[in-house]
């Protein structure tokens, strides 16, 4: 698979976006002044994941009226984004580290610093205040779109309630670090806060970008934030028939840049036989756990040891 897939979205111009109401660039807040639940909505957590971005801009451009509560929309990494260049757009990830990391109180309060800290350090109070968040994102390898839940089932119990995409996702977390959707309430299970971090297809197809418009705009309709007709008179895609729930039991990590896949790299393909080898490096060998093992997200496209390359789960009935 080529490391170099086509272009084929054109990275949004934000600049008129950077001056907002909070104190913060490029975090906007729209309040109803009544009751209901504080709504956030983040795009650019990654710095070349731009579908999020076209996203955001598409609907800063005819807001409407809050109807209850409020709504939050940051453009998040806008650093790692204006590094973004079609000639190497994988380089515009992240400046630092990884922002989707660095969620945890450890690295929060902590004597680190980076470019990505301090960003996350600045939109924090923002995630924090949200009672409903959505994270929108992008995948390195053609996928068909997936809902990453968290690590608790309230959040996939919220996916359903959107009825896109038909993929559904809870797995074990990043040994790297935490990610803001398992942010305090968001990976508490007796909390109300839900949270859902939306995976819209390869990073620069063109169907990423319809795929947050629609996963947006249902967002907003759920959560009664907007007028419910107005935000679905913008859906773009037919829901599925039905959605299916992907429960990881195991991250597969790099040990070294050694590691390598014994089988095709397919965003959710499916290993028939228990027992098949699925990567190796060095020595040690990973098989598929069970039958019908899915392939989450594998990817060499960010290759280095401590780094998860694929997710090992399988499809259970709601």
């Amino acid at each position: 698979m080529s490391d170099t897939p086509a272009i084929e979205l054109q990275a949004p111009d934000i600049s008129r976006w950077k001056t907002g109401n909070t104190g913060v660039d490029y975090v906007h807040r729209f309040d109803s002044g009544r009751p209901g639940p504080a709504v956030m909505v983040q795009a650019l957590t990654h710095g070349n994941e731009i579908c999020g971005a076209l996203a955001l801009v598409a609907l800063l451009g005819e807001m409407p009226a809050i109807r209850r509560g409020s709504l939050t929309l940051a453009f998040a990494n806008v650093d790692a984004f204006a590094r973004f260049d079609t000639a190497d757009p994988h380089r515009s990830r992240f400046v630092d580290e990884d922002y989707n990391r660095v969620w945890g109180d450890e690295a929060m309060n902590g004597p680190r610093d980076s470019v990505e800290l301090r960003r996350a350090r600045a939109l924090r109070p923002f995630v924090d205040a949200a009672d409903r968040l959505l994270d929108i994102h992008s995948m390195h390898e053609p996928c068909r779109p997936i809902m990453v839940c968290g690590r608790v089932d309230k959040n996939a119990a919220y996916a359903r309630e959107l009825s896109v995409p038909a993929d559904l996702l809870i797995d074990t977390g990043h040994p790297a670090g935490l990610r803001m959707i398992e942010r305090g309430g968001f990976g508490d299970p007796a909390s109300d806060r839900r949270a859902l971090l939306i995976e819209c297809g390869q990073h620069w197809e063109r169907a990423a970008r319809d795929v947050a418009v629609d996963t947006l705009m249902r967002f907003l309709a759920v959560t009664g934030v907007v007028d419910r007709g107005w935000a679905l008179a913008r859906t773009v895609l037919t829901p599925p028939p039905v959605q299916r729930l992907v429960r990881v039991t195991e991250a597969v990590v790099a040990r070294s840049t050694g590691f390598r896949f014994l089988v095709p790299i397919e965003g959710l393909g499916v290993v028939p036989k228990a027992g098949t080898p699925i990567a190796q490096d060095g020595d040690h060998v990973w098989r598929a756990p069970y039958d019908d093992t899915v392939l989450v997200m594998p990817s060499l496209g960010h290759l280095r040891p401590g780094n998860t390359q694929v997710r090992l789960g399988r499809y259970e009935a709601f």
